[in-house]
């Protein structure tokens, strides 16, 4: 298990550096990047993100024709703006220093914030990890045996409304479902029960600890409602049809001929063959809840985390927040699918991982 786990690590360092490549050569090509959007304030108008032709981050001369908008302006002026955002040297060269520095987690810092990236993520990150670790707890903890329930009571009268209902769990989407319950229980236009805005209130340093816990909940409830509808019924049903599988398996129909009572098959046998499957899409589950999935809800409860803070670098073109980000997620992403492939050994000890060519 060494050997995989070192060839693994050793294949980080290709994916990490492929992803960031393309993500870089993709900015290349960007309309509106930052010194758009400066030379757009400057001239007093918002259109930096409707500019066309290509992005600042390919350009590398100081001409004012290079910029739509720019028309009038200094030329010496375009190359200072040109040399505070890094953009006066060739992409090659802007991208091996930016992977030099990532590789020693400095992230440099935001083009319009003045705060080093590094110092951004860890002020998000709490709410991101509060979203993401408490969906997959409700998720799996829910999911889980309902899917098993469902397994063992395949075509009855509560395996068909229960798929019906997560179905329909699974047809709307996250975001849609936010803006439900805001209209009815966030002061929308019936009940005001829970707050609209943030993770916490205001005074919540001042409350004592048992109303800590209550407020944080109290916030938490709505967008975590939101979050856990697609990955409820996607893990259900997931686990259904897994333990579906491995029930009509030969294994389980000599057990039973055995005397085994059901119970002790169901979770003495079927139970870590079937997990495989649901342990196997983990890593996306995690991925999808700790960031992807939470970047509407964080935006629609006005939730300031990772997801957020990643939207509005992407919407003003802010490099450094886009890139720092994208690096720290996808080197959650690798060494989260390690950790999955750690948990199949452990589940099953008959996989052996020193025999697969990575």
């Amino acid at each position: 298990m060494g050997a995989y786990i070192l060839r693994r690590l050793l294949l980080m360092i290709p994916t990490i550096v492929g992803i960031m490549g393309i993500s870089f050569l993709v900015v290349q090509f960007a309309p509106g990047g930052p010194v758009e959007q400066v030379i757009s304030q400057i001239q007093g108008s918002d259109n930096g993100d409707r500019l066309g032709g290509g992005g600042d981050a390919g350009r590398g001369g100081a001409e004012e024709g290079r910029y739509r908008g720019a028309q009038g302006l200094d030329p010496e002026l375009i190359k200072k703006l040109e040399k505070q955002f890094g953009f006066d040297k060739p992409p090659l060269t802007r991208f091996l220093e930016m992977m030099g520095n990532y590789i020693r987690f400095d992230f440099g810092e935001s083009f319009f914030r003045n705060t080093a990236v590094i110092d951004l993520i860890k002020q998000k990150m709490p709410v991101s990890i509060s979203l993401g670790l408490w969906i997959l707890l409700v998720s799996y903890m829910i999911s889980i045996p309902l899917g098993i329930k469902k397994a063992v009571s395949d075509g009855s009268t509560f395996d068909v409304w229960t798929s019906g209902v997560i179905i329909i769990g699974y047809a709307v989407p996250s975001f849609l479902f936010g803006i439900l319950l805001i209209v009815l229980f966030a002061g929308g236009s019936f009940l005001d029960w829970f707050p609209l805005r943030g993770l916490v209130s205001d005074n919540w340093s001042e409350l004592p600890w048992w109303q800590k816990i209550t407020d944080y909940f109290w916030h938490l409830t709505l967008p975590l409602i939101a979050l856990s509808l697609s990955a409820f019924a996607t893990t259900t049903l997931l686990t259904k049809n897994s333990f579906i599988d491995e029930i009509k398996k030969q294994y389980v129909i000599t057990a039973r001929a055995k005397g085994l009572s059901e119970r002790r098959v169901l979770y003495g046998h079927v139970f870590r063959n079937a997990m495989l499957i649901v342990i196997a899409g983990f890593p996306g589950s995690f991925i999808s809840a700790f960031f992807t999935g939470s970047l509407l809800i964080e935006n629609i409860f006005s939730l300031d985390g990772l997801g957020r803070l990643g939207y509005l670098s992407v919407v003003n073109r802010d490099y450094p927040i886009v890139f720092g980000t994208l690096f720290i997620f996808s080197l959650i992403g690798l060494f989260v699918g390690l950790i999955s492939d750690l948990i199949y050994t452990w589940i099953d000890p008959r996989i052996d991982f020193e025999k697969r060519e990575v």
